[in-house]
Order: structure tokens, then C-alpha cells, then sequence
């Protein structure tokens, strides 16, 4: 090993610091070596400084780790290029795409929640007449507006009853089912059982006001498991859902990119199937399926800047009606290197899949969140 090598690097990085020995994980080197070859780290004997600490500091911020530049870069601009390289060996050059999709979606819905409470957005689907006047009946809310009826139309109130231009809107909505005994829900099927129950419990609950499950169960004489104590207790959450609806729908949106990750592999079946004559494998199509997830959240989350300065989600719109499906097209023609024809029919199919399988399962995560919400 050469002793005399010119110093020509500064800081804890200078030759006069290196070692014949990783101090991570003892491999050996020579002086010329600035990292481990094994593990990676700096080869340097030097003690921490502060200088060292804020030098390493601004210059990781400057120069910013290459795998993300080139994960960025080509995951915007070569749609499909990306997965093919990363499964044909480039793996050192991109950053793994699980790991990318997973952060780059949940930044973008940190950044979301930073710009909606900097914003001071209204966050009210419907934005009421400031003039009307809400009123109580039988514990329902009614809001009257009758500077919007057309001309010639009358309403007029009554206890349980609201008449406009002649057609009656009930008011009292509490048609609450009977309460059934634990007997008469074991003589029924198991999903007409379950309605049953729950139906009885939203009654009794909402008649008792009893939210704690335990003493509502002991009150019906209803058997005291954990199912039906879960069950009972789903009330709240129905509660809490109509008196903060927006809340359950941030709620939900916060675990999309845990439902999408989830889901993946059933969709990534489907390719299997449908290039089942191409050379890859079941877990490269799954790398090809969290490109398109990651792409489209590192989208959202560019054009979030100029969706929030307009006010308006114009680039989030043309994003999932035009960028998107070409962008998954030429994804398809990139990666399996199909004729135009093929690739269309084929993309029709994988579109007309994803619409299905995302309402199923869709479904899915939602009475999920509701049950865990």
C-alpha cells in the first residue's frame, strides 16, 4: 500500500486521516481508499469537528443524493424507461420504487395539510345562504331559504312535515327499527342477522343515548362479546362522522397511499396474465405498477404549487384526464416494447381493470377505515 499519497482532499476526507482498517466493519483498506468498498463509509480516523459537521452538512444539501435526481428525472420524463432499466440490472442508479412511491405520496399529503391550514380554505362542500335561519324539529335541522324558491312556489311548515309547491318532505326522520331480542337475531340468516343488530343498536342508542357498549349490551340483554361490543360501538363513529364529516374524509385520504400500496399486487396479476408471453416475472410488473403510483403523486405534488397559487386544481385536473393516460400509455409501449396496436387494445383492458378493481376495492377500504375509524 502506497504511504506517500498527495493530500489532495480536505477535511476529515484528507489523506492524512485514512486507515488500513474500516472502523464500521473492520474490512481492510488501503490509504487511497476514500470510502469502505465493503460498507461504504468514510474511511477517516478524524474526530468529528464543527467545521467538518456543518461543511458535511450543506454540501449533502447541495448536492443532493444522485438516485433521487435520477429517479425524478426519468420517472417524469421516460415513462416506462425507468421500470425497464431497473429491472434489467440499474438498480444502484434509481431509488427502489416501493420506497419511493410510499414517501413521495405521503409528503404530498403532509404538503396538502400544510397548504389547507395555511390557507384558511372552507372546507364545507356546501356553502350555505349566510340569511338563513336554521330551525329545530323533532331534533332534526332544517335550513329555509326562501329567497331561492322560483317564482310561483309556496312552502309552508308544519311539526313533522315540510310542503313546497305542494310535495310533502317528511321532517322526522327517526323511523327507528324494533329492538330484538338475542333469541329472535339466532333464529335469522348471518348477514340478516348482523343488519338486525346493528339496527337495533343504532335505535337503542339513539333513544338511550347510552355510548358506553358494555352497559347498552347489559341494558338489551344482549350477549357480551367483543363483536358486539365493536359493534355497538360504531355509533360513536356514525356520530362523529356527521358532525365533522370533513374529518372521516381526511382521515380517509391519509391512508390512500397505504390502500394503494396494498392493492398493488392483485392489480400486478392482471399484467402477469396479459404479457404472460414476456420474460417478466411477477414482482417486475409490480415494480412497473408503483412507477405509475409513484409518478402520479410526484405529479400532484409538483402541481400543487401552481393549483394552490391559482386556486383552482386546473394541472391536477388535466393531470388524471390527459397526462395521465398518455403517460400510462407510453409507459405500456416503453416497457413491453409492443406494437402501437396490441399496446392499445391492451391498455384499454388494463383501464377498463383498474376502473372495476378500484370501486371493489374502493369498497373495500372504506367500510375498512369506517370500522377502524
Amino acid at each position: 500500500m502506497s504511504q506517500n499519497l498527495p493530500d489532495v482532499t480536505s477535511g476529515r476526507k484528507a489523506t492524512k486521516y485514512r486507515g488500513v482498517e474500516c472502523l464500521n466493519c473492520g474490512h481492510p483498506l488501503d490509504l487511497s481508499d476514500i470510502y469502505c468498498s465493503y460498507c461504504g463509509q468514510l474511511n477517516s480516523k478524524k474526530q468529528l469537528a464543527l467545521s467538518d459537521f456543518f461543511k458535511e452538512f450543506f454540501s449533502s444539501i447541495f448536492t443532493y443524493d444522485s438516485r433521487l435526481r435520477y429517479t425524478v428525472r426519468d420517472l417524469l420524463f421516460k415513462p416506462g424507461t425507468i421500470s425497464r432499466n431497473y429491472v434489467h440490472g440499474q438498480r444502484l442508479k434509481y431509488a427502489n420504487p416501493f420506497r419511493f412511491y410510499l414517501s413521495v405520496s405521503i409528503i404530498y399529503f403532509l404538503i396538502q395539510g400544510i397548504i389547507s391550514t395555511f390557507s384558511g380554505g372552507n372546507n364545507n362542500i356546501v356553502n350555505w345562504n349566510q340569511n338563513d335561519k336554521p330551525i329545530k324539529i323533532n331534533d332534526n335541522i332544517v335550513t329555509l331559504n326562501t329567497q331561492n324558491l322560483p317564482q310561483g312556489q309556496q312552502m309552508t311548515l308544519s311539526k313533522d312535515t315540510l310542503v313546497v309547491n305542494g310535495d310533502t318532505i317528511p321532517l322526522n326522520q327517526n323511523n327507528e327499527e324494533p329492538i330484538i331480542s338475542e333469541e329472535a337475531l339466532d333464529t335469522l340468516s348471518w348477514g340478516n342477522r348482523l343488519v338486525k343488530r346493528f339496527d337495533s343498536y343504532r335505535s337503542f342508542y339513539n333513544s338511550s343515548k347510552i355510548k358506553n357498549p358494555t352497559e347498552a349490551l347489559d341494558s338489551l340483554n344482549h350477549k357480551n362479546t367483543r363483536f358486539n361490543r365493536w359493534l355497538y360501538s360504531k355509533n360513536d363513529s356514525i356520530d362523529r362522522i356527521k358532525e365533522d364529516p370533513f374529518g372521516f374524509v381526511n382521515y380517509l385520504l391519509g391512508k390512500i397511499p397505504f390502500f394503494l400500496f396494498f392493492f398493488a399486487p392483485f392489480f400486478a396479476l392482471f399484467f402477469w396474465l396479459i404479457y404472460s408471453k414476456k420474460k417478466y416475472n411477477y414482482m417486475e410488473h409490480l415494480v412497473f405498477i408503483f412507477h405509475i403510483f409513484g409518478f402520479v403523486f410526484l405529479a400532484l405534488l409538483i402541481f400543487a404549487i401552481p393549483d394552490t397559487i391559482m386556486g383552482d386544481s386546473i394541472f391536477s385536473g388535466l393531470l388524471f384526464i390527459l397526462i395521465g393516460p398518455f403517460y400510462f400509455y407510453k409507459a405500456l409501449r416503453n416497457f413491453y416494447k409492443q406494437n402501437r396496436f396490441i399496446t392499445l387494445v391492451k391498455y384499454v383492458f388494463l383501464n377498463t381493470v383498474f376502473g372495476i378493481g378500484m370501486i371493489f376495492a374502493a369498497l373495500i377500504f372504506f367500510a375498512i377505515t369506517a370500522a377502524i375509524y
